[in-house]
């Protein structure tokens, strides 16, 4: 099968993944990307984000299930992926010993080609660091490692590129840079496949899929799975927090309070008033507390999904507390 704009870049078919006869890494995981689509996986460590970026990459085999990059198969057509494909793992995995400009030539002659050749698709990410072309790779920033990886992932021309929780570790500056650059590769029509634990990055990618525990719980633009939270959210804010959130959990109708930031964030049944929250609060001398209802995020729509349905039908029957 040949690679064209006809079949879609990415595509996953109840994939599966387990490790040894006990641990399950993907539990019927399905997706397709889009050309020029930024499609995140959401979700914190050890969710299965890793997993599906190393069966996508040819660098696992699935339990269970297909997938296919560019039409090809990712068991019996992984040359041909390989070819076509840029990955950046989670950890830094370039030749440390190597100086920057000595990594990104050898990845250009890995893939028969020349940083000559590929040098406009790199040269917004691989101007920050050309200053330190001689430096070598190991003794370069967090910041700087990023956008040499990059470089090494896209200097011979990929259709798809593979980015393993890319900012992790990363100063805010250096993670706010990497997005931008991330845009302007979309705009070339390259598809993205980006993991991260930071919610607030799931705000950057034109679709999300949120994952926990190997399965996904909701697939959809930001916006919409933002939209589709559909709880009484209120912040909750005092001098004595810890024991504020062990005293919200006691309300019977407050259905979830999680510590987010320096406030708590509260669902409540959908008869339930600040004034009734700010009341139990004063009756059981919690010291002085601020409540106001804010708009959701992502972070609250994945706890919310992250919930299991047993807990769910649980805070539905008023039986949570």
């Amino acid at each position: 099968m040949n690679a064209n704009t006809t079949v879609k870049p990415v595509i996953c078919r109840s994939v599966g993944k387990k490790y040894g006869n006990n641990i399950v890494a993907l539990n019927n995981i399905s997706f397709e990307a889009e050309y020029g689509e930024i499609f995140g996986l959401i979700g914190p460590d050890g969710a299965g984000k890793t997993s599906i970026f190393h069966i996508l990459a040819t660098l696992a085999l699935p339990s269970k299930g297909s997938a296919s990059v560019l039409g090809f198969d990712t068991v019996s057509d992984f040359r041909q992926i390989r070819q076509l494909i840029g990955y950046m793992p989670g950890r830094f995995s370039l030749y440390q010993d190597l100086t920057v400009e000595e990594n990104l030539r050898f990845f250009a002659t890995l893939f028969n080609t020349t940083v000559e050749a590929n040098y406009k698709l790199v040269k917004d990410i691989y101007s920050h660091i050309e200053a330190f072309a001689k430096r070598r790779a190991g003794a370069l920033s967090g910041g700087m490692k990023q956008k040499l990886a990059l470089s090494c992932a896209l200097i011979h021309k990929p259709k798809v590129l593979f980015l393993d929780e890319p900012t992790t570790g990363v100063d805010p500056v250096s993670r706010k840079e990497f997005w931008g650059m991330l845009k302007r590769l979309k705009e070339q029509g390259i598809t993205i496949i980006v993991s991260t634990p930071y919610m607030d990055e799931a705000t950057m990618c034109d679709r999300i899929a949120l994952i926990n525990r190997g399965a996904f719980m909701k697939i959809d633009t930001p916006a919409a799975i933002v939209e589709s939270y559909a709880e009484n959210l209120f912040a909750v804010r005092g001098n004595r927090m810890a024991n504020l959130l062990k005293l919200l959990r006691s309300h019977s109708k407050v259905k979830t309070s999680f510590a987010f930031g320096d406030v708590h964030h509260v669902t409540v049944e959908s008869d339930t008033s600040i004034d009734e929250i700010k009341r139990f609060i004063d009756e059981n001398n919690s010291g002085e507390v601020e409540i106001y209802s804010v708009e959701p995020t992502i972070e609250d729509c994945y706890m919310w999904y992250s919930l299991s349905e047993d807990k769910k039908t649980e805070i539905n029957n008023k039986v949570f507390k």
